[in-house]
């Protein structure tokens, strides 16, 4: 699969490969991955950030319900201990 150069600047270069993802690869020919990947395409806007608000909206939906069935098992236990 071939690379097409998207942008060239002095410190990166940006490929898209034939999957339609990106490449970069800093000025010293080496690639560049993680975050910095990230924060490259993001800057270029080649890519959009995640909505990160939706799902931390849902967790702390999810843990007072975690907590009263822990409370109520803990209730139950020492009902079954008595016995």
């Amino acid at each position: 699969m071939a690379m097409k150069l998207v942008k060239k600047t002095a410190e990166y270069s940006i490929y898209q490969r034939g999957d339609e993802r990106y490449a970069v690869k800093g000025a010293n020919k080496k690639a560049i991955n993680g975050d910095d990947k990230v924060a490259v395409l993001l800057a270029e806007e080649l890519i959009k950030a995640p909505a990160a608000a939706k799902p931390a909206e849902e967790a702390p939906a999810e843990e007072p319900v975690a907590e009263a069935d822990a409370e109520a098992a803990a209730e139950d236990a020492p009902a079954a201990d008595a016995e």
